[in-house]
């Protein structure tokens, strides 16, 4: 079965790695400047909450620089053969947190060069994610547009966490360089601090298993502002991918859309589809974290529900405390083929097809 990973993410032990990639001001400012953390951590504004014991599974655990690619190597790519995967990075999407838009674009900027330069050449399976700070459209599209034709660039990503939902207006010069350079736009659980203050809930929560349970309220609103706005109207080819926002949500607020589309459209006259068609056609969600019901089959009519056969996309979230093996992941029989990889496909269109066949 051919296997694309669609979050596989590749840590530093250290982010001083990306001092070589800054200059100037920038440089002083990473090197010199207040951070939330000791020497070696990623700047950012911090969120309210702090995780009770550690993000990482407890056998992940690199002594040394080199111990991130080996053991993810061992653990993840060779045991369970995944074909493709793309890499998420982890500390810089939180660059959206950051007031200074300057800063935090230098600093998405030097981790996209330090992974081409440092995670793309060690394995064939990898392909990259142009990281962005969203706060400046205008910067980011500049950064697309900067390392946009790269053959192992396959997305662009940012966080979950923004300042705005994501279909406002003000995001569109993000996804007319996308379109520009053909690469799906992604968004990513975090950015949950900083200018993005009410990035998970109507107020910060208190606790991270609270936090957990209700990740996809952000990705409800940027789903809804997505289609609302027209983005895929303006660009139809453009995908749409929300990764690690859970899944389950998705029929329900479809549901929603629909019959409030259907009773109030004179509102957005350049909508000429229902919200769900909108979703079917240009929206892609990962299955990490799928839901774990107690009945398998409420769960397989929920995605039956949400075409999950074809919006559907294999995600581990290596190395994480809540990591989804390939082995034992709860999707019905019929659709693994598609889920696993194939679907993938359709989106990451820089996949090279040669993989996929061999596979076959």
């Amino acid at each position: 079965m051919f296997i694309v990973d669609c979050d596989c993410h590749n840590y530093w032990s250290s982010a001083t790695v990306l001092e070589p990639y800054l200059s100037g001001l920038w440089r002083d400012m990473f090197v010199e400047g207040e951070k939330t953390g000791p020497v070696g951590a990623f700047p950012h504004g911090h969120r309210p909450w702090f995780h009770p014991q550690d993000f990482s599974r407890k056998d992940v655990r690199p002594k040394t620089e080199a111990d991130n690619y080996l053991i993810m190597k061992e653990k993840h790519l060779d045991k369970y053969k995944v074909d493709v995967a793309i890499l998420t990075g982890d500390e810089p999407i939180e660059a959206s947190t950051l007031a200074n838009p300057y800063y935090a674009s230098a600093l998405v900027s030097a981790y996209n060069d330090y992974q081409i330069d440092h995670w793309l050449p060690k394995d064939d399976r990898f392909m990259g994610s142009i990281i962005i700070a969203p706060q400046d459209p205008k910067l980011a599209a500049t950064e697309i547009r900067r390392l946009g034709n790269h053959p192992r660039m396959v997305q662009v990503l940012a966080s979950q966490g923004s300042i705005k939902p994501y279909g406002d207006p003000f995001y569109h010069p993000i996804y007319e360089a996308c379109a520009e350079v053909g690469l799906p736009f992604a968004i990513h659980l975090g950015g949950h601090g900083g200018v993005n203050s009410t990035a998970i809930a109507p107020a910060p929560t208190t606790f991270f298993w609270e936090t957990h349970a209700i990740l996809h309220m952000s990705a409800i609103s940027h789903v809804a502002s997505m289609i609302a706005h027209g983005v895929f109207e303006k660009w139809p080819d453009l995908y749409f991918v929300v990764i690690e926002c859970g899944v389950a949500w998705v029929p329900s607020v479809l549901w929603r859309l629909d019959a409030d589309y259907k009773a109030l459209r004179k509102e957005t006259p350049w909508l000429k589809m229902l919200p769900s068609e909108y979703c079917r056609r240009n929206i892609r969600f990962s299955t990490q974290p799928l839901e774990q019901p107690a009945n398998i089959q409420h769960l397989w009519s929920t995605l039956e529900a949400m075409d999950g056969e074809n919006t559907l996309m294999f995600a581990s979230d290596y190395p994480h405390w809540d990591y989804d093996d390939a082995n034992t992941l709860q999707i019905p029989p019929a659709w693994k083929s598609k889920i696993m990889g194939l679907n993938a496909l359709e989106v990451y269109k820089r996949i090279p097809r040669a993989q996929a066949a061999n596979a076959a």
